[in-house]
């Protein structure tokens, strides 16, 4: 699932390096993925939403075994 996850980053990346910052896949435990929002995304006021209603709901769309995504 780890490599899945990863093709879907992938698609993802282009748009958040556009705006300064990334995306960096720490693991995935149980349909739990971990990421780290690296550069402007580390430290933006609306990083929550991008990662729940950005990132977490392209990979569950996806991947049906994500269950969730967290910041780590």
């Amino acid at each position: 699932m780890k490599e899945k996850v990863e093709e879907v980053l992938a698609k993802i990346r282009p748009a958040l390096q556009a705006d300064g910052g990334d995306v960096e896949l720490v693991g995935v435990d149980d349909g739990v993925v971990k990421v780290a929002l690296k550069g402007a995304c580390a430290g933006c006021p609306v990083a929550t939403i991008t990662l729940k209603q950005g990132i977490e709901r392209m990979l569950k769309a996806q991947i049906p075994e994500v269950k969730e995504v967290v910041a780590v």
